[in-house]
């Protein structure tokens, strides 16, 4: 099985052939990722709710990120793996970027990190391609910036503002950027990016024009409380979860579980042996 590249989504770019990406972030999650033949798996801070149970993704730690990214990495043969750079690795001096960026490389084997944002950012994110270190970019709804944007609000709804964006899209493919997401953003703009860019645009609430799309695990499986608008959800897990969990719990306070066919057998002679040793045990007691 062929490991994918940041080239080989490029080359997808250029066949006009759909990029899928997905989050995950454990092994288990990565390995049904890549069975299913998604193109790229992002290991991305949204875990900082999905999985820490957070209130935005600023929370989540260098260390915890690296965490998941190992674990995510067991789990992928062939997908391209992607790893978010959380808040406070990348505002720093160039020098500390690139060294946070080389521990998702080396220490937990991602092909290419994700930084977000262009203008200053713009500086960091070329110290890391210069690294050769491959960057994925994310412009648009930048959640790390949230709180500076107004909160988890769409953006490139003026047209200023989406002026900005194709500004900022043709910035990051200067300084290297293999892939840019875009987040939140009217589909127009998405597509006018896309169509300025050489390098694929992955979607999340940007419209079908975009050259792929990326959604997160747990709002596709419907294993999350509440999903944004722009979330297509393909199951129902977290009912299945619910239920499967109700017939357990239902099952051991009936006694139904276990039953024979869930425990380990004993020989009638070991077991006559065992009575043996339990009556000498207890005969030597005072």
């Amino acid at each position: 099985m062929t490991k994918l590249t940041g080239g080989d989504l490029i080359a997808l770019k250029q066949r006009r052939q759909k990029i899928t990406m997905i989050t995950a972030y454990d092994a288990p999650s990565a390995r049904f990722a890549d069975a299913a033949g998604i193109d790229a798996i992002l290991v991305g801070d949204s875990a900082a709710m999905t999985v820490f149970g957070y209130d935005q993704t600023k929370t989540i730690t260098l260390e915890e990120m690296l965490l998941l990214a190992r674990a995510a990495r067991r789990g992928t043969t062939r997908a391209l793996l992607v790893a978010d750079m959380p808040f406070e690795s990348v505002q720093v001096s160039g020098a500390e970027t690139v060294a946070n960026a080389m521990r998702f490389v080396n220490d937990a084997g991602v092909d290419a990190v994700k930084i977000e944002g262009a203008g200053m950012m713009a500086h960091f994110i070329a110290a890391v391609v210069e690294a050769e270190i491959p960057v994925v970019g994310h412009i648009g709804l930048t959640p790390q910036s949230a709180d500076r944007l107004g909160g988890y609000k769409p953006q490139g709804r003026t047209a200023e503002s989406a002026a900005q964006l194709v500004d900022d899209a043709g910035t990051l493919q200067r300084v290297g950027c293999i892939a840019i997401v875009l987040e939140a953003m009217p589909p127009p703009v998405a597509a006018a990016i896309t169509r300025s860019l050489t390098i694929p645009t992955i979607g999340i609430g940007a419209g079908a024009e975009c050259d792929g799309q990326v959604l997160v695990w747990h709002d596709v499986l419907g294993l999350s409380a509440k999903v944004p608008k722009f979330v297509k959800q393909y199951a129902d897990l977290g009912s299945a979860i619910v239920k499967a969990l109700h017939a357990y719990i239902a099952d051991v306070q009936s006694g139904r579980f276990p039953d024979h066919t869930h425990t380990y057998a004993m020989s009638e002679e070991e077991r006559t042996r065992f009575e043996k040793a339990l009556h000498d045990l207890s005969a030597t007691k005072p």
